[in-house]
């Protein structure tokens, strides 16, 4: 089960502006193999406990996801915490109550922090408007296969970094493979081992941003299971009403094939 955070970044991240986070480029974009792909795919829960650890502990000093409810922690098909551990994890958060006009700990019912100021772009959407995947020319052909590719463009950026640093107009840019050209203002916000998690899985580079990459696809998308079955559903029922219009078809029509005109 879902373990209480610790509060408060271990490792904050640098001053980004929302451009820094612009679309990467099809060719430095690792295709991770994520559970929740494909039509009959899921959300991973320990993988987004993982990854909620790993936004909790790290990347919340300086971004926030403003558009996702706190309650929603506790939702089936995403990261499934109880009830109890969603009301303890919301009061290490503080929000501003109109109503007292001070701060107060935080409820189930509010929404995660704003970033905190230092012109961090949100995350509440970030794996739905980024495009990992394009195709030639810019069609998007790469994406009828792979899909928009926003989670892998989130965890290869993070992933992406080569150690490389340049200075420019009193601006630090570090290499990163995954970034459109090549660097980005953004200093790494993972190493690797940044965390350690309950379930003993590897807190390898590799594996951290996949985890937090995953996160945060269910954070722009927490009803794509419902929307999967929902669309499963109505394949099924298409099917069998269509083969009911064929054997409709067929028996009204049977008694006048192979009739010739007089």
């Amino acid at each position: 089960m879902f373990k209480k955070l610790v509060t408060g970044a271990a490792f904050a991240l640098a001053l980004v502006p929302a451009a820094s986070f612009a679309a990467g480029g099809e060719a430095h974009v690792e295709d991770f193999a994520f559970s929740f792909e494909g039509p009959f795919g899921s959300y991973d829960q320990n993988q987004l406990q993982r990854g909620l650890q790993i936004f909790t502990e790290v990347c919340s000093a300086c971004h926030g996801l403003k558009q996702v409810p706190i309650r929603t922690l506790s939702d089936e098909g995403g990261v499934g915490m109880p009830e109890d551990q969603v009301r303890a994890y919301a009061a290490n958060f503080e929000v501003f109550d109109p109503e007292l006009d001070d701060f107060r700990p935080a409820k189930p019912t509010d929404h995660f922090p704003e970033n905190n100021g230092v012109g961090a772009p949100d995350l509440s959407l970030m794996a739905k408007a980024r495009a990992g995947f394009h195709g030639p020319y810019g069609l998007g052909i790469n994406q009828i296969v792979k899909g928009m590719g926003g989670p892998e463009y989130i965890a290869s950026l993070l992933s992406g970094y080569t150690g490389e640093t340049k200075e420019e107009a009193g601006t630090t840019f570090y290499e990163n493979h995954a970034f459109p050209g090549g660097w980005i203002s953004m200093a790494p916000p993972l190493s690797g081992e940044d965390v350690e998690f309950a379930d003993g899985h590897s807190n390898e580079l590799h594996h951290e941003a996949q985890d937090v990459a995953a996160f945060l696809m269910w954070a722009a998308e927490p009803k794509m299971m419902a929307r999967k079955q929902a669309g499963f559903i109505g394949v099924l029922f298409l099917t069998v009403l269509s083969v009911l219009l064929y054997l409709t078809n067929k028996r009204l029509w049977a008694p006048h094939k192979g009739k010739k005109s007089a």
